[in-house]
């Protein structure tokens, strides 16, 4: 058994304890009394602490929604202390009792007025409380019936979401590409592709996530696949050069990305360039590897693409030898 379970089993036997000592010494009564009073004391400390928030904040509104169950609580806890006037405090917990249910009531659908809870959904739309009935369609189950409330108020995003929870994945996708000409945000693209995958539409997915690349250019390999895999040979091709352009400035800066320009290169068909590139990729894991013997890997695999192999199997000897001693 751990502390955790240690503590939390003496405290419980403590608390048995002295409701046990309460109850044989002073009756049920006082225990009763004990149990009012700490726990009107703590709502009135609670409840004290955020109004003086709330005047410290100036925010008289919230100020005077807080006062009356504070001074009701106040005056619960003195009158347990005191045990009289039982009535009122069973009058005041009641109060608090309908308070609760009051809230829980509210919070279930906070953006819908008191009238508008007993209304139908329909009669909503019909009325033009678009926000109301997409609220009251969510609760349905009715989420494309929200998504076209959320169109009708221009909430988009709210739109899209509806339509991902009815699995219209197409309309999503497509509402996601009208909030990216809205806000010129690069994040929508990214969902649009997504949900066009969902859908099924695997050429407005590769169309979305094109566009996207132009913007995140690391997502260029990306969009190669994508076009090669649904047989479009032209835009496969422009995007390969447009993914060797962006390995070629990265790896300008770091030389491990040598290692994609040779991969492309060989794409392209192009040996002699990417032979070259994994030169370059070589050496800067012969550097690495100086450092970390983990690289020996890489040179090893590096020499097989350039056709080495004599260098390679030195190289990987090297790469076990430094595993063993790594893994003792």
């Amino acid at each position: 058994m751990d502390r955790l379970k240690v503590y939390i089993s003496g405290l419980t036997a403590a608390v048995l304890a002295f409701i046990v000592l309460i109850v044989w010494n002073f009756g049920i009564w006082m225990l009763l009394r004990i149990i009012l009073s700490l726990g009107f004391l703590g709502i009135t400390l609670i409840l004290a602490f955020f109004l003086a928030l709330t005047v410290y904040a100036k925010s008289w509104k919230h100020t005077a929604y807080l006062l009356i169950p504070t001074v009701l609580s106040g005056y619960a806890t003195y009158l347990c202390i005191k045990w009289q006037w039982l009535e009122i405090v069973g009058g005041i917990v009641a109060f608090f009792a309908l308070g609760l249910v009051g809230f829980i009531w509210y919070v279930s659908e906070p953006d819908l007025g008191i009238v508008d809870r007993f209304k139908a959904a329909g009669r909503l739309e019909r009325e033009g409380k678009y926000r109301a009935a997409a609220r009251k369609y969510e609760r349905e189950g009715n989420y494309r019936k929200a998504a076209e409330m959320y169109l009708k108020l221009e909430w988009l995003e709210s739109a899209a979401w509806a339509y991902e929870r009815a699995e219209d994945y197409g309309r999503a996708a497509e509402i996601y590409e009208r909030l990216y000409e809205k806000e010129r945000d690069a994040y929508y693209l990214k969902e649009a592709h997504e949900f066009w995958k969902k859908a099924g539409n695997m050429e407005r997915a590769a169309e979305c996530l094109e566009r996207y690349a132009e913007e995140e250019p690391w997502f260029w390999e990306d969009v190669a696949k994508m076009y090669e895999e649904l047989g479009n040979r032209d835009k496969a091709r422009d995007a390969w050069q447009k993914a060797l352009e962006y390995y070629l400035s990265e790896a300008q800066e770091e030389g491990v990305f040598w290692e994609d320009v040779g991969k492309i290169y060989e794409k392209l068909g192009d040996k002699d360039k990417a032979r070259e590139s994994f030169r370059k990729f070589l050496d800067y894991c012969l550097k690495e590897a100086e450092e970390d013997g983990m690289w020996w890997k890489h040179v090893a695999e590096t020499y097989e693409i350039l056709g080495e192999r004599e260098k390679a199997e030195d190289a990987m000897k090297r790469y076990e030898e430094y595993r063993k001693k790594f893994v003792a």
